[in-house]
């Protein structure tokens, strides 16, 4: 097709122009250019040498990986009937493509050969970190299987990808396919910034009334302030029976989280592991799923007595207070926020006010620059939606007359709109990347929120817990972004340890805690004035305000994760699992008619299999990495330039070059350790602790 935007040789895709009828006729084409390539990389005319096999193969598949990840992006962001057709036709063709070239024995056997030839020896250590990674992937990937195994391998891994997207795509439509028109009587106590937006969303229908959803900044809110138990009751039962049998049945996940996980354990089977957990963990800090599962139920034991405690004081001041004798799971949220609200005097309303989109932005900003002494500004390049923008990172040169070093550029795409995936998360538009021939390409990432929208004329505001959402998406994107790795598959966040790549990210959300920072992030959307001290005081004494509970939660889905992928067999018991961890670390009692795991796409859509561990894991180094600056800040600033210039190096710029462990000794001089983490969430005691 002429003038298709998905083969365009463009830096930057053209997604204004990208339309569901480009999609087939690109990945013709795409795929025919790289099966050429994977032939000609395997042929004899090129030798087994890491610049002569770059040059073919990875030129043709780094093309087909942007292309098609334009195209899955789209999928997630601006969802049609018609694209997602086009990416249900496609996606077949990529996961096929790529399962054979993984377990291509002829591929293998070159890079095999690349890495064991005494020219190894002078290769740059990120270069045979690459190849490491190459070689152990290709067994991951079934290349050392033969005859009917490599066979079923195949049809495993198209089955697979087929099986997560209709998960994801479940979810999504059972997240847009709810809604509720509220009368504004029955949305007493909601904030009046939610209604007005409820009210705006029903007028756009021509309905009456206002409009809720299971979007979270129309579900939350509700969730935490309205007075009306029953409506709290109506919209927790929607959104925790999403994608279930409690719902649409043909929307019900149920029969694809049993098929995932019969197929990965078969998978596991073929690749001579006892489970998928083992698999999952070969690239990943942890060595087994055993030490993953002490390491939660360590982490459970420390907090279950802070968590045994807030639930009784909660139960007894929703009795006592607010007249509820059988405190259930819609009343949660509530009676939390009442609480807090009487124990600090403080309201996540109350602040809301001071985080106008903008001013956290430019704050954001503002910091990034002087911690790591970069520079932030406004680009140009075409984007999905009106409400996206674009931005370039810089590097400021020495001479004042030479332009700046380009480093990498960003999408942002802040708000929640109907046709947009649930949640926020990071990813690479392109990765750095020294090209044969010597040209650099610099990575561009877009972040992906789901913040409510400006309404009115009046600007967009954020919760705090939003700001803490925004900081951590961008330390993903600093670390894709400010990497000085050059080559493909270990520069930015590619090739790191899944249970480390949470570090940069978790690391950012300490600067929404401190004083200094929120001075410059804050501004009151009516009168400009920063937010005030004793607010701020009021705000950090509420920071740990149940963080016992929330890390038994948390630490709740990551065994439930885990036992599911260590345990043969429990494809069939996936409620009892579920009930089991629940009996053993939860304080809490899960209505039965709770289908969370149903629109748990972490696990069963986003890569997050035998794995979700990782975010309490590399919450571990994420403290212990702060605990540097809370360091230098005892004698001077929090953003002590020095010290983010040594995070910079020895962490974000080293990307997956290197081990995890290998950058946080470098960065901390010493292996880490979770006190900081107990003492940041408030679980702390007296006695020392190694990881």
């Amino acid at each position: 097709m002429d003038n298709n935007p998905l083969l365009s040789l463009d830096a930057l895709p053209a997604w204004d122009r990208i339309r569901p009828e480009h999609v087939a006729p690109a990945v013709d084409a795409l795929l025919a250019e790289a099966d050429a390539a994977l032939e000609q990389a395997v042929s004899t005319a090129t030798p087994a040498d890491y610049d002569a096999l770059s040059a073919v193969l990875d030129v043709a598949t780094e093309r087909l990986g942007r292309a098609w990840g334009a195209v899955r992006h789209l999928n997630a962001v601006m969802d049609t009937p018609e694209l997602r057709a086009a990416y249900t036709e496609n996606l077949p063709r990529i996961t096929e493509f790529h399962t054979r070239m993984g377990a291509d024995e002829r591929l293998y056997a070159k890079y095999k050969a690349i890495l064991a030839a005494p020219a190894a020896a002078a290769l740059s250590p990120a270069r045979r970190k690459a190849l490491s990674n190459a070689v152990r992937d290709f067994v991951l990937s079934g290349a050392e299987l033969q005859g009917e195994a490599k066979a079923r391998f195949t049809q495993i891994q198209e089955r697979q990808a087929e099986l997560s997207r209709g998960f994801s795509e479940h979810v999504l439509d059972a997240t847009d396919g709810f809604a509720h028109y509220a009368s504004e009587a029955e949305l007493d106590g909601v904030p009046a910034d939610v209604i007005q937006a409820a009210r705006a969303a029903a007028q756009a229908e021509g309905l009456e009334g206002c409009k809720l959803t299971l979007h979270f900044p129309s579900y939350f809110p509700v969730m935490q302030y309205a007075r009306n138990r029953a409506l709290r009751e109506k919209l927790y039962t929607a959104y925790v029976t999403r994608a279930s049998e409690l719902g649409q049945s043909a929307l019900d996940n149920g029969p694809l989280m049993r098929e995932l996980l019969a197929l990965r354990q078969e998978e596991a089977q073929l690749l001579s592991k006892a489970s998928f957990a083992e698999v999952s963990l070969v690239a990943k800090m942890a060595e087994s799923p055993q030490q993953v599962i002490a390491f939660l139920r360590d982490l459970a034991a420390r907090a279950r007595p802070g968590a045994e405690r807030d639930l009784a004081e909660l139960r007894e001041f929703a009795r006592a207070e607010l007249g509820i004798a059988d405190l259930q799971a819609w009343d949660m949220a509530f009676a939390a926020e009442r609480l807090k609200e009487k124990r600090y005097a403080f309201s996540d309303q109350e602040i809301k006010p001071y985080f106008v989109q903008e001013r956290v932005l430019d704050g954001l900003f503002r910091i990034v620059e002087t911690l790591f002494e970069v520079r932030i500004r406004p680009d140009e390049a075409p984007v999905w939606h009106p409400s996206v923008r674009f931005f370039r990172i810089e590097r400021p040169v020495a001479s004042g007359d030479a332009a700046p070093e380009l480093i990498g550029q960003f999408y942002l795409d802040p708000h929640a709109r109907a046709g947009k995936r649930p949640g926020a998360w990071m990813d690479g538009t392109r990765e750095r990347w020294l090209r044969p021939g010597r040209q650099l390409q610099t990575p561009v990432a877009h972040l992906v929120c789901n913040f409510a929208p400006p309404l009115d004329g009046r600007p967009a505001l954020l919760t705090h817990d939003d700001v803490q959402t925004l900081f951590h998406e961008f330390g993903h994107g600093l670390h894709h972004l400010l990497t000085r790795v050059d080559d493909l598959g270990v520069s930015g966040i590619s090739g790191v340890e899944w249970d480390a790549v949470e570090l940069p990210s978790q690391f950012m959300e300490n600067l929404c805690w401190e004083w200094e920072v929120l001075q410059r992030l804050s501004g009151h959307v009516d009168s400009g004035e920063p937010l005030p001290r004793a607010l701020f005081d009021r705000m950090l004494a509420a920071k740990n305000f149940h963080s016992g509970l929330q890390t038994l939660r948390q630490v709740e889905f990551a065994l439930i994760d885990m036992r599911l992928h260590a345990e043969p067999g429990n494809a069939d018991r996936i409620a009892e699992v579920a009930a089991e961890v629940r009996a053993e670390v939860s304080v809490l009692t899960t209505p039965p008619f709770n289908r969370f795991l149903h629109s748990f796409s972490h696990i069963f859509a986003g890569g997050y299999a035998a794995g979700y561990y990782s975010y309490k894991w590399a919450e571990v180094l994420s403290a212990d990495a702060w605990s540097a600056f809370e360091e230098a800040a005892a004698s001077g600033c929090v953003l002590d330039v020095p010290t983010g210039r040594r995070y910079r190096q020895s962490v974000l710029e080293a990307g997956g070059s290197r081990g995890a462990m290998e950058s946080f000794k470098a960065f901390r001089g010493r292996e880490p350790r979770i006190d900081a983490l107990l003492r940041h969430q408030g679980l702390a005691d007296d006695q020392p602790h190694t990881v």
